[in-house]
């Protein structure tokens, strides 16, 4: 039963992140695209931990971890890119 719960959510996720990968491409302005981007970092954290329960391996848990701080940093990076001009002041 897990199998298939499990599929059937990396299904959807998967489809969400083809969504967002049109809404970053089509993005009217930047901060449509930031998001986007951002919506589909979550997406890609969701995919490896549904990947980790379906393998039934901890392995991908640490590297959900590492994808949501970086996907955070860039986000935060890209905004304070668009306020400011620059990242260093």
């Amino acid at each position: 039963m897990i199998v298939y719960a499990s599929l059937i959510a990396m299904t959807m996720v998967g489809l969400a992140l083809l969504l967002n990968l049109y809404r970053l491409l089509r993005g009217p302005d930047p901060i449509d695209r930031i998001l986007a981007l951002d919506t589909m970092t979550t997406n890609v954290v969701g995919i490896v931990l549904i990947g980790g329960v379906l393998f039934n391996t901890a392995l991908n848990f640490e590297i959900a971890l590492l994808i949501a701080l970086v996907g955070f940093i860039s986000t935060v990076a890209f905004c304070k890119y668009l306020m400011r001009g620059d990242l260093i002041e």
